[in-house]
């Protein structure tokens, strides 16, 4: 059988509700990761998607985060949260006399389940701000919880796979121009050290198939022609284990879903499987 599994920053899944159910039309993904719903649980549009066939696993507050599984092919075990996710406190909101929350907040940046034969995780990993920055640190931390969480999936014999926006570009080539983001987020020895702890735990990053450029890229800002220009970023990844990574027929970034207006800043990444 062929599975099609596909993981997108959507940007705010209801703003883009159209722009979504038109990808999943054409492109006919059995599974897709959704990061960045920005929308509660509740709100989140069940009824469309399963009105195309699929089902949902959705993990939300209606704030800047949120991730999503849809699945064709059964949703079973949904695990909502790493085991042992950190949370974040902001800085600011530790001020005495503020009236917002003094303790650290478990984010929806995760959530996983089983779809028919293949196990997988949609991540949205914080973006760290900058160097520096506690939001950095918090970045780090939730990357190497991530890495426990999936070391037991890994070494298994079925296939699994860590999908999302990982918020890291995994090499100097998978940036546009690098020396833009020196002393950035995004590029650190430290964030590409716990990509490489992924890949100690048994996890290999399926790398697109070019299409009409060398390098593939994700993710192009909305300001200054980024995307006319290719001045983009590969973040978005898949990291997949041994079973998972033999059984890939076909891999590729779907760059017509970025196109025109009102589409999200990030464009699909789409791996076939050949089970």
């Amino acid at each position: 059988m062929t599975v099609r599994i596909a993981t997108w920053n959507i940007n705010s899944v209801n703003a883009r509700l159209e722009k979504l159910l038109e990808w999943l039309r054409s492109a006919q993904p059995d599974v897709l990761c959704l990061q960045e719903l920005k929308s509660t649980t509740d709100a989140f549009p069940f009824e469309a998607v399963r009105e195309l066939g699929y089902e949902t696993a959705a993990h939300g507050t209606g704030r800047w985060n949120g991730v999503a599984i849809l699945s064709k092919i059964g949703l079973a075990d949904v695990v909502r949260d790493l085991p042992g996710q950190p949370g974040y406190l902001d800085p600011a909101t530790a001020d005495e006399g503020t009236l917002l929350p003094a303790e650290p907040e478990i984010e929806p940046r995760a959530v996983a389940a089983t779809c028919g034969p293949v196990r997988v995780w949609s991540v949205y990993v914080p973006n760290g701000r900058e160097v520096g920055h506690a939001h950095y640190a918090y970045k780090l931390d939730w990357l190497s919880t991530l890495r426990d969480a999936v070391v037991a999936d890994a070494a298994g014999e079925r296939p699994f796979a860590v999908l999302g926006d990982f918020n890291i570009a995994p090499t100097d080539t998978d940036v546009w121009d690098v020396a833009k983001f020196e002393g950035a987020t995004h590029v650190t020895e430290a964030e590409r050290a716990a990509l490489a702890d992924l890949q100690a735990a048994g996890l290999a990053d399926v790398f697109p198939r070019p299409l009409k450029y060398d390098h593939p890229y994700t993710y192009w800002d909305y300001r200054q022609l980024s995307f006319p220009k290719n001045y983009g970023i590969r973040i978005d990844l898949v990291y997949g284990n041994k079973p998972f990574t033999e059984a890939v027929s076909d891999s590729y970034v779907d760059r017509e879903a970025r196109k025109g207006k009102g589409t999200s800043d990030h464009a699909p990444v789409v791996v076939d499987l050949a089970l």
